[in-house]
């Protein structure tokens, strides 16, 4: 079955509900997990809070902190069910395109990613990462929600 499963997070709770649901699959069929977070580049001009109060160097900080919160949490959730789970924080202004390039670097056979719902004008206006990754993957993609 799989071997290695990449879990992508946010830090958000539905995506810890990914990380649990998916370190529990890994869990009953012996995989490993990767987990990945992707940040955006800091930009002069943006609506993100961190940016727009931050400065560069401060936004870095910001974020990577953000990321070793989140990251952290794999890794205990996994720590906690005996799975082995490697993790990595990416800078990337296309988290879709970070979250296929990071499966496939990890030779992930699985990605296991939590999906917001969001349908309507807020779906085509906010776009959805897990639709992007669902279009662009070559590797399997497992929705939670």
């Amino acid at each position: 079955m799989y071997k290695r499963i990449l879990i992508p997070t946010d830090g958000s709770p539905l995506s810890q509900k990914a990380v649990d649901e998916g370190v529990k699959l890994a869990q009953s069929v012996g995989a490993e997990v990767r987990a990945v977070m992707a940040t955006p580049r800091f930009r002069v001009f943006s609506l993100d809070p961190l940016i727009v109060t931050d400065s560069p160097n401060e936004y870095k900080r910001d974020t990577m902190k953000l990321a070793k919160k989140a990251l952290d949490a794999v890794k205990k959730a996994a720590s906690a069910a005996g799975v082995r789970c490697d993790t990595k924080h990416v800078v990337s202004d296309q988290p879709f395109e970070a979250i296929i390039k990071t499966a496939k670097r990890e030779r992930c056979d699985l990605i296991f990613m939590a999906s917001h719902g969001r349908r309507g004008v807020s779906g085509v206006l906010l776009g959805s990462e897990t639709a992007k990754v669902l279009t662009h993957s070559k590797i399997p993609v497992l929705v939670c929600r």
